[in-house]
């Protein structure tokens, strides 16, 4: 599996455990008060531009290209300069603290989430990566993921983070926001209740990258879901817009997580490749030390050519479909946590040069 800590490795039980049925898992956390004294007193940052150590500058982020047939393509990685927008990361459910909510601290798993599906993305904005007290792996195996109080300590965290980014380092910059599953819905939230209602909010939003998620729509839409007003990214280029998408490698089953809304609504699914500009070809990029079948490689490996992506909707679902390319050096991506999930855990970096493509041409064509 990619990107999966040891702490990821349970997270399959865990939701299956807390679900108790065939029903799908909600399309967010519900909705919470947040008080200041569910927040952190100062916001800790993971990564933030000028910090030392910064962990999602360090390292090597250069990528190795493998083509069928073996031939190896080395591509340096180039971190942009002086970029005009910044990013706002929100990591995935990585903990595997002890109780609820993780604390206030960083930990091997968030860097390994924040180097894997955040830091390239330094190549088009400057990242900033707040920590927050999350969910724990081990409340969803106990049942307690949807707890209130610890939803409203983990979005609370998030939220002063935001405040505290825009006081202190936003001064009118365009905002990509970036998040994954946990990650994704929190950042879902922020965005429904600063950003959409807000006018002068919107036009600071240069995107929002909300995958596995369960963004919704009103059915057959760009809006009436999650959002009110800003709208699906459906074409290279489109600012102030949302890209949501859940993979799947087939069909997401009738009690899928993901993939799938309430009635009246519909799963979220842009494109990335079409954002992208290369309609169908995926450009993944999987962290080397992730690859038992890269040895010698360090940084990441691209395979291009190697997946095809569409948006499908079929029997009351919404997913990206992807396929592997026969013959391709890629290793086969099988749902590994179970087909109610489908490539959940590799929603980000199957697609990783795609959303980086895609967040290149949004920054090119933003207008503040």
């Amino acid at each position: 599996m990619l990107l999966r800590p040891l702490a990821a490795l349970v997270l399959a039980t865990a939701l299956t455990a807390c679900s108790g049925s065939s029903t799908p898992a909600p399309e967010a956390a519900p909705t919470v008060a947040v008080s200041r004294t569910a927040t952190a007193a100062k916001t800790l940052w993971l990564c933030r531009p000028g910090m030392t150590p910064n962990p999602c500058e360090s390292g090597v982020l250069d990528a190795t290209a493998l083509a069928a047939g073996g031939a190896r393509t080395a591509e340096d990685f180039v971190p942009a300069q002086d970029p005009p927008v910044d990013c706002f990361y929100v990591y995935p459910t990585v903990s595997s603290a002890q109780g609820t909510n993780a604390p206030l601290a960083s930990s091997p798993e968030i860097v390994s989430a924040a180097r894997a599906q955040a830091a390239r993305f330094t190549s088009v904005c400057r990242l900033f990566v707040p920590v927050y007290r999350q969910v724990t792996v081990g409340a969803l195996i106990t049942g307690r993921f949807f707890d209130q109080a610890a939803q409203q300590t983990a979005y609370g965290d998030v939220l002063q983070a935001w405040h505290d980014y825009l006081r202190d380092d936003n001064d009118g910059r365009g905002v990509v926001l970036l998040g994954h599953s946990q990650g994704a819905m929190a950042l879902a939230k922020l965005l429904a209740a600063e950003v959409d209602p807000d006018p002068a909010a919107r036009k600071q939003l240069v995107s929002a990258l909300l995958l596995g998620g369960n963004v919704t729509t009103a059915a057959g839409k760009d809006v009436g879901g999650s959002f009110a007003a800003v709208p699906a990214c459906r074409k290279p280029g489109q600012t102030g817009c949302v890209v949501g998408y859940s993979s799947f490698s087939t069909a997401p089953p009738a009690d899928a997580f993901f993939g799938r809304a309430p009635t009246g609504k519909q799963a979220l699914c842009t494109d990335p490749t079409v954002l992208a500009g290369t309609p169908g070809a995926l450009h993944p990029y999987l962290p080397a030390d992730r690859l038992p079948a890269a040895p010698r490689l360090d940084g990441f490996v691209a395979y291009p050519g190697s997946l095809r992506a569409s948006c499908r909707t079929a029997g009351g679902a919404t997913w990206l479909q992807v396929t592997r390319v026969p013959g391709s050096p890629i290793p086969e991506q099988p749902q590994d946590l179970g087909p109610r999930w489908g490539l959940h855990v590799g929603d980000v970096n199957l697609a990783l040069g795609d959303l980086v493509e895609t967040v290149r041409r949004q920054v090119a064509a933003y207008r503040p």
